[in-house]
């Protein structure tokens, strides 16, 4: 916040009620000075009231992203939850739904999927919602193009075995690759090719481009839990916290 506008708030703090007409653009510039320097002299016997302004500042802050985070989520309830096209797994009836927006490419991806899968197993009763959401580069893309073609080809049993292994996988993801990885996993590898560059696959990536988009998706991993959006990697410890949270908001 730039110097006036912490001026201008912490004076809001000083000011009576009766004194709501204070307009500090609206003074001369001998006036602007004298009135900096009461309010440092004021400040500085008084330092506390900075802090105390910067606090309710800070809440408001807070509020204000909180109110635009749970309109975000109201108004794309849908696409998030019941899209028809992204992987679902865990439990499938479970109290707690995890939406999360991954790239195949992304070290913190990396980093939070096994805790993510020790969350969902150990805790039992969570549906995890996985978003394919390529935004790293080529090698991302054509990963989310071979993860989709498989799930729409095959089902979830084989794309979850195609996306454990392009979450461990480092090497340029060329058509040698993707034939090494469906041979692996005994699928048709002409079969995904095809279908990788076909209109299914663009539309599935172009529905998660925008879904971000409206979601406000900057990086990757992004998590919504419930009614929280996490932006970025959180350990075991405090998913768990949160996942804990939201069900206490639904007792």
């Amino acid at each position: 916040m730039g110097m006036m506008k912490t001026l201008a708030f912490v004076a809001a703090t000083m000011v009576p009620m009766g004194a709501q007409a204070f307009e500090i653009n609206a003074m001369t510039d001998a006036e602007r000075q004298i009135f900096r320097e009461e309010v440092r002299a004021y400040l500085l016997d008084n330092p506390n009231v900075l802090v105390e302004a910067m606090n309710v500042l800070e809440k408001q802050q807070q509020d204000a992203e909180f109110k635009a985070d749970e309109l975000m989520l109201q108004q794309n309830a849908d696409a998030l939850l019941n899209d028809g096209i992204s992987h679902v797994s865990g439990n499938l009836n479970g109290d707690i739904t995890i939406v999360e927006f991954m790239d195949y490419r992304c070290g913190y991806c990396r980093k939070a999927k096994p805790e993510v899968a020790e969350l969902i197993s150990s805790d039992g009763n969570i549906k995890l919602i996985t978003k394919e959401y390529p935004i790293l580069g080529d090698d991302s893309t054509e990963s989310a193009k071979m993860a989709i073609a498989v799930l729409q080809l095959f089902g979830g049993e084989a794309y979850e075995k195609v996306h454990n292994a392009l979450m461990e996988f480092n090497g340029p993801m060329n058509e040698k690759s993707i034939r090494m990885l469906s041979k692996r996993h005994g699928l048709d590898a002409d079969k995904i090719l095809a279908r990788m560059d076909g209109p299914e696959v663009a539309d599935h990536i172009a529905q998660m481009h925008e879904l971000g988009r409206r979601m406000q998706v900057s990086g990757t991993p992004t998590f919504v839990v419930g009614g929280t959006i996490l932006r970025g990697y959180v350990p075991l410890k405090g998913m768990r916290s949160i996942v804990a949270a939201e069900r206490k908001l639904k007792e």
